[in-house]
């Protein structure tokens, strides 16, 4: 399935795109180009694409969106236009609007921002299911109302403010701060949607508030920004890689960044709302009670309606199970209950550790599980092999007279085949455990 294609591109020729597609397909984003609405649509029948960038030049470019949409039922199709100019481009319309082509790292960021939330999107009306199923449907979604709130950190210039100007007439409320100490005094005292830097003449405290933001784990979400104040100033690649959002060049119009703002705010916000509700069913009855994870019934509920769901939307799903190794050390921590105690703790950072469209169970004492939608095999082990090590570099509390203990976890992973059943993907994972030394 890797080598399939994951963008689907809609233009009337190359002349905007070939670079965007040919840096896409570097970065492992795989292109596929359609020159009509009709051929779009009719490629989405044979392609399991996980976006589509439309060029604003293609005729009856804002119907082909609606129609790439309709066409890609059940599946949530992200969209990004280029080129667009006028009312017609809502975000109704599409997901983000670019004048020009963006860098390819930035397109790849921004895609990948957009796909995760779609098959959240996707996740919590399955969840939805799976728990009205059970008797304790998920609660209504309520995504705040107010307005959007922007921090705008930087030493205050005429574009700077323009764009200020121009997200207040998006009716957004726009906070300033001139220095980065200002910048985390808001940022602790109350909640922001979106984070703008202005780069001014030294990018040093724009990447200051940027690196301290991404050390914070209840900053780390918050998409940041960078407005650039000139050109040829930094690699981007460095830019993107140290965490950025998005990035607005020095001739982007201000306009244009402010609508890139409004889009990644509002997105950030209904993420956040997504993700409340999904840790709300923590607390149903039908959880385990210890830690807030699915119980092996709940998780087999589940796992057979997102079985489904994968295959029908043509998304892959990996399923890994993480058991506690038998190590003198755990060995020694039962004798006493130690290990008991420490499981629902280990449940509970299990939990946390892992995406907000991703499903965590506790299938006995020591085995956990997680079922990882739109995820193959490879970044499933990685993923899993992560949490092992973040819970294996905790130390667990074994009594005054002991010293603490180590957790440490045996990982298997299995990606579901065609037609295969979700005992037997489950199976498969159970029996991966520990192959891999």
């Amino acid at each position: 399935m890797g080598f399939e294609p994951r963008i689907l591109v809609v233009a009337p020729d190359d002349s905007l795109v070939a670079a965007l597609c040919e840096g896409l397909d570097g970065l492992g984003w795989r292109t596929v180009t359609a020159r009509s609405s009709a051929a779009a649509v009719a490629s989405l029948a044979d392609l399991p694409v996980e976006a589509a960038i439309v060029d604003a030049r293609t005729p009856g470019a804002v119907d082909t969106v609606a129609a790439l949409r309709e066409a890609a039922l059940p599946r949530r199709l992200p969209v990004m236009a280029l080129g667009g100019e006028g009312p017609e481009w809502t975000r109704d319309a599409a997901d983000i609007v670019m004048s020009s082509p963006p860098h390819a790292v930035q397109a790849a960021l921004r895609l990948e921002q957009l796909v995760r939330a779609a098959v959240a999107e996707e996740e919590m009306s399955q969840r939805d299911a799976t728990f009205a199923a059970g008797g304790a449907p998920l609660p209504v979604l309520a995504v705040d109302s107010s307005p959007l709130r922007i921090l705008a950190a930087g030493k205050p210039d005429h574009r700077f403010l323009a764009l200020s100007n121009a997200l207040s007439v998006h009716g957004c409320e726009v906070v300033a701060a001139p220095t980065p100490y200002t910048a985390f005094d808001y940022l602790h005292e109350r909640s922001f949607d979106a984070a703008i830097l202005w780069g001014a003449e030294d990018h040093a405290p724009a990447l200051s508030i940027a690196s301290g933001m991404k050390r914070n784990t209840r900053l780390y979400h918050i998409p940041v920004v960078l407005y650039l104040r000139g050109s040829g100033e930094i690699d981007l690649n460095e830019l993107f890689n140290r965490g950025f959002a998005d990035v607005a060049a020095a001739d982007t119009p201000e306009e244009e960044t402010a609508e890139r703002v409004v889009a990644l705010a509002a997105g950030h916000r209904r993420h956040q709302a997504i993700r409340r509700t999904l840790e709300a069913a923590r607390g149903s009855g039908l959880t385990d009670p210890a830690t807030g994870l699915f119980t092996p019934e709940l998780f087999a509920s589940h796992l057979a309606r997102i079985s489904g769901g994968a295959r029908v939307r043509r998304r892959p799903l990996s399923v890994c199970v993480l058991r506690v190794a038998e190590t003198e050390a755990v060995a020694n921590a039962r004798e006493g209950g130690w290990l008991a105690r420490a499981l629902p703790q280990i449940g509970a950072m299990v939990s946390r550790l892992i995406r907000t469209e991703d499903t965590a169970a506790r299938l006995s004492a020591d085995v956990f599980a997680l079922a990882l939608p739109a995820t193959e095999v490879g970044a499933a082990r990685i993923a899993a092999e992560r949490i092992a090590a973040v819970i294996g570099c905790t130390a667990f509390d074994a009594g005054t007279d002991r010293s603490p203990f180590v957790v440490e976890f045996e990982v298997g992973v299995a990606e579901i085949l065609t037609d295969e059943s979700p005992a037997s993907v489950l199976d498969r994972a159970s029996n991966d455990v520990g192959k891999r030394g």
